[in-house]
């Protein structure tokens, strides 16, 4: 065969698999993206309730915190069980069971009136939503290589951003025009009807997904063998661990350590946001959640492009490590400008944008090392472990405006965790994870 003919056959291969894998994206991502957004929005609303929620049943900012944190320990308890059985079972009949379950226990959020009672809810809702994005970090390495994985697990994670961008707003609408309809506050209609959607796509889940790549209907016998190889050719060069050694590996440790600090950022902004932009003067909450939309989306688009840079350049480590501190600058500025909105808001969506920058990239340091069981628990237990810090985060932010009368004592702790993850993320072998 000619230089020519054999040029042109690789790039006809190449073609195919960029179709086949373009294919796979526009079934697989929409649905998992919108189901991220409900999960997020569900997780985090309790933010935009605490405006109008705390006066109403007379709760502290330490409750408030330990109440939006308690939620992760739930989470944390039953993580590595639940990814275990989605393994075992399949994503989407596990999947599906998640989301309606926390679509009902989201709901009755509205319903709340005791510190107790607050407790146990956020406890419950952890419980039922354990799985949920290490299932889906866990099925996507079913169907896309590491090479592969950097952006798509972006485009999936943007969905945090989204659902600020969405959620804001819409919790500010509904928060400003339904106070007294049919009896119920603005935040509890809040919680009562942004849990309609994840109802409603853990139903969507169970008809429309499928659990691995040779179940799916809608590809050809070609594309399946393709993506199949892809996969069994990246899963050979793997160290395959047992669940034992898994356990005991140092890199999955140091990977839930440089997760934990990158969360406490993550959910001292998401829990903190809507209170810190109010205390910059804008009481409306309307307006509140109008502006906590910006952030959000600077960072949806930062997340797909530095998401990109990192699969072109096949470079992990400094893809997560400089958006991280540019996050601490970020949080850093934030403190400084406290009564100016404008400067506020543009430190705030600096810190956003590094700070969930850094989650997609995150996973493909140890999606790059781990297969099979041990991935699945391993996965697991890294953000089982990593998202301990979504308790201590607001709570400790909560204690210290207690405690301080300002939010910035809690921001200088969140600025100095993502330095630390960014450094530790340094100390990996690149040949490990550059892949």
């Amino acid at each position: 065969m000619s230089y020519q003919a054999g040029a042109a056959a690789d790039g006809a291969r190449a073609s195919f698999e960029d179709a086949t894998y373009s294919k796979v994206t526009w079934r697989l991502l929409p649905l998992l993206f919108l189901c991220y957004v409900a999960s997020y929005l569900d997780r985090v609303n309790v933010g935009f309730a605490k405006l109008q929620m705390l006066q109403d049943l007379k709760f502290s900012d330490t409750v408030y915190g330990l109440g939006a944190g308690i939620f992760f320990l739930g989470y944390f308890v039953f993580e590595v069980p639940s990814n275990m059985i989605l393994h075992k079972v399949g994503a989407r009949l596990w999947i599906a069971r998640i989301m309606i379950t926390w679509g009902i226990i989201s709901g009755a959020m509205a319903y709340v009136t005791t510190p107790e009672m607050f407790y146990i809810m956020r406890f419950l809702l952890g419980v039922a939503e354990a799985g949920f994005f290490p299932g889906v970090i866990l099925y996507l390495t079913y169907w896309y290589p590491a090479a592969r994985r950097g952006k798509i697990t972006a485009l999936f994670m943007t969905g945090i951003a989204l659902s600020g961008v969405i959620g804001g707003p819409l919790s500010g609408w509904i928060m400003h025009a339904m106070p007294g309809v049919w009896g119920h506050t603005g935040w509890q209609w809040m919680f009562i009807l942004e849990a309609i959607p994840s109802l409603i796509l853990g139903v969507m889940v169970i008809l429309y997904m499928k659990d691995r790549i040779r179940d799916a209907d809608w590809l050809s016998e070609e594309e399946k063998r393709l993506l199949e190889a892809n996969i069994s050719h990246e899963e050979s060069q793997k160290e395959h661990l047992s669940l034992g050694a898994m356990f005991a590996n140092g890199r999955v440790w140091l990977g839930a350590l440089i997760y934990f600090c990158f969360v406490m950022g993550l959910y001292g902004v998401s829990f903190w946001l809507p209170t810190i932009i109010k205390a910059t003067g804008v009481s409306d909450p309307l307006n509140v959640g109008l502006l906590t939309a910006i952030p959000y989306a600077f960072a949806a688009a930062a997340m797909v492009l530095i998401g990109r840079s990192a699969d072109a350049r096949r470079e992990r480590r400094w893809h997560v490590a400089i958006p991280a501190f540019i996050g601490c600058i970020g949080l850093l500025l934030s403190t400084q400008y406290g009564h100016n909105t404008t400067l506020a808001m543009a430190s705030l969506t600096l810190a956003s944008v590094g700070i969930l920058t850094t989650l997609p990239l995150f996973w493909s340091l140890p999606t790059a090392f781990l297969s099979g069981t041990a991935a699945a628990a391993g996965i697991a237990l890294i953000n089982s472990l990593g998202n301990l810090a979504g308790f201590v985060s607001p709570f400790l932010v909560g204690w210290l405006k207690d405690a301080t009368q300002s939010t910035n004592a809690g921001m200088y702790v969140l600025a100095a965790s993502l330095v630390i993850g960014g450094l530790l993320t340094l100390t990996l072998p690149a040949k490990l994870v550059n892949r």
